[in-house]
């Protein structure tokens, strides 16, 4: 039997699965995430064999060695860059993820965000429930419509192919996009056009959702310079990590109109935001929640939870992440 730690509470489905397949389990009672001093020492307190660890959760020597009975921390979530992979492969530590559930659903929730964006949906919302609203006018929260125009990708994987299957086949949008290689899926799937830099991309869009994993190269991908080439009436969404756009250049574009608006479901300095991001009617701000279904979160759950198990037995796990 192995001690579990788990570092904030998950979907039951893999407790569960843990439980039954024989091991003690242990779930952090903080409200909350865990701050790094916090997590070494719950560590130390309780000494686990695994720990089943989050997004949230910032993880390098100092943490590996607060638990150095365990060899494998099973990360709850697509990425892994709160995890020092460096580290992990110095102290002999597996590291798993739980990828391929998110696809749909970050999709859809990409999706979400350029309608309401496009239809000032929550403009609109806190314009009747503020009661301002008093009938109906021929000129109240104009929006765009989104068939014909110009979704751009930027990055090609399976959620930012998906987002261009549902903008082209249920939208009637017409794609482009960018990757550091052509995708033949979205191309075949979604009719995408392939673009070999971001600001062939940028310049042509009318919404410009952003897929990229967060790489050195890929931080401030949208930066200031970059958003000065997007259209005037253009949108930016993003729900891949906050790090992609430089945060308080994207304040400065909203506030001057340099585009018409954005979404974001991440953020550069989660949770915080750049000063004077809240204050503004043009953009979207929702708390990380792109896979937040039951649905999803409860499969994310239950992949941790196998790839836990295998390795206990001794055998590779299914979504181990390749050292560096």
């Amino acid at each position: 039997m192995a001690k579990i730690y788990i570092t904030r509470e998950i979907p039951e489905s893999g407790p569960a699965a843990l439980k039954a397949a024989g091991h003690e389990v242990i779930v952090s009672t903080k409200e909350g995430v865990l701050k790094k001093d916090e997590l070494i020492s719950a560590l130390k307190e309780n000494n686990p064999d695994v720990v089943l660890c989050l997004l949230t959760d910032t993880v390098d020597s100092e943490v590996f060695d607060a638990a150095p009975n365990a060899k494998i921390f099973a990360n709850y979530a697509v990425g892994f860059n709160n995890i020092n992979l460096e580290d992990a492969k110095e102290k002999g530590v597996t590291i798993t993820n739980t990828p391929g559930v998110l696809t749909d659903t970050v999709a859809e929730h990409a999706m979400t965000l350029i309608c309401a964006l496009a239809k000032r949906v929550v403009e609109a919302d806190s314009f009747v429930r503020s009661g301002k609203y008093e009938g109906w006018g021929p000129m109240m929260f104009l929006g765009s419509d989104l068939k014909d125009k110009k979704l751009g990708v930027l990055g090609a994987g399976r959620i930012g192919t998906r987002v261009a299957e549902i903008a082209s086949n249920g939208f009637g949008m017409k794609v482009v996009y960018y990757d550091i290689k052509e995708n033949e899926f979205i191309e075949k799937n979604a009719a995408a056009k392939f673009y070999a830099t971001p600001e062939e991309v940028l310049k042509e869009a009318d919404v410009v959702t952003v897929h990229v994993p967060l790489l050195d190269s890929t931080k401030h991908l949208i930066n200031k310079e970059r958003l000065e080439i997007m259209k005037p009436t253009a949108y930016l969404i993003n729900t891949s990590r906050g790090p992609v756009i430089d945060e308080d250049a994207l304040v400065e574009a909203l506030k001057s109109r340099t585009i018409r608006g954005a979404a974001l479901d991440v953020f550069e300095n989660e949770p915080e935001l750049s000063e004077g991001l809240s204050d503004l009617s043009n953009v979207i701000i929702t708390p990380h929640i792109a896979s937040a279904t039951e649905e999803t979160r409860g499969k994310m759950s239950e992949i941790a939870a196998q790839n836990i198990i295998a390795f206990l037995k001794g055998e590779e796990p299914p979504n181990k992440v390749k050292s560096v």
